[in-house]
């Protein structure tokens, strides 16, 4: 379905007696709603919940392609925002990645619609990107030289080795790498600028209860990335084996799901 403001939302309503509350996924760079669609949205829907994933503007099917490059992270909170309006309850917020740093933007401001708690898979750490920056300049210079040349990020994973690098375990079937290597797109780079230094999380002024789960083997954020991230809103960081970043979309995602109904299951 389309949001109001041009912005793609898949939505599923729940198949069983309806829990409480509703559920808001945001995606990372590179990616859009799809990631989402795949596997959690079917689930949670199965399990009771009313359940949405929001595409950024100019990720997925929403408007805004062609001003992509100049997307700010305060640009994307804004489109939190509106999808979050569009619940008639406060929802949990989930967000994975570059949608976690996004997440903890939202909550920062007492003025955004308030949300139940929120959820971080595998985020982007309050202190930013610049180790994982390090680290993609260590492996791939000339990447690296290319991205800051032509502004654009998606040679970071414009190939299929380099996206499995990035995403994926080592034995994903190569069949669904190919799949969601056709879905991923060009990512802002004054986004990744704002992850960089230009607009951080600051989670003093954070109140709303907050969860991190983390990837044993994920190259973009180390698990000491992830503790970092759970110490700074005085939480445990869950910690899943056996894999990689995109962990919505990995063989053991159910284990996620589960985990995070569990986390909302205990209010």
């Amino acid at each position: 379905m389309e949001a109001h403001q041009g912005l793609e939302v898949i939505e599923r309503l729940p198949e069983a007696d309806k829990k409480e509350p509703p559920i808001l996924f945001v995606h990372g760079a590179w990616h859009g709603a799809w990631c989402w669609e795949e596997y959690f949205l079917p689930y949670f829907a199965k399990q009771g919940y009313h359940v949405k994933a929001v595409s950024l503007r100019g990720h997925g099917k929403s408007r805004g392609k062609d001003k992509l490059r100049t997307a700010r992270i305060a640009d994307y909170v804004e489109d939190v925002i509106s999808a979050v309006e569009s619940f008639t309850t406060p929802p949990v917020l989930i967000g994975h990645s570059m949608g976690g740093m996004i997440v903890q933007k939202y909550l920062e401001s007492d003025v955004n619609p308030p949300v139940q708690r929120a959820i971080l898979l595998a985020p982007v750490p309050p202190y930013g990107v610049w180790k994982t920056t390090l680290g993609i300049l260590a492996r791939h210079p000339l990447v690296f030289l290319q991205v800051n040349l032509t502004l654009k990020l998606y040679p970071i994973i414009s190939t299929l080795a380099r996206m499995q690098e990035s995403f994926f375990s080592p034995d994903m079937p190569k069949a669904d790498l190919e799949r969601y290597f056709s879905k991923l797109q060009n990512e802002s780079y004054l986004a990744f600028m704002d992850m960089l230094f230009l607009n951080l999380p600051k989670p003093k002024k954070i109140k709303t209860p907050i969860e991190v789960l983390a990837a044993e083997n994920d190259t973009i954020f180390s698990l000491a990335d992830n503790k970092a991230t759970a110490r700074a809103y005085g939480t445990e960081v869950r910690v899943f084996g056996n894999m990689a970043h995109d962990m919505m979309l990995e063989k053991d995602w159910q284990k996620v799901a589960d985990c995070i109904l569990e986390i909302i299951q205990a209010e």
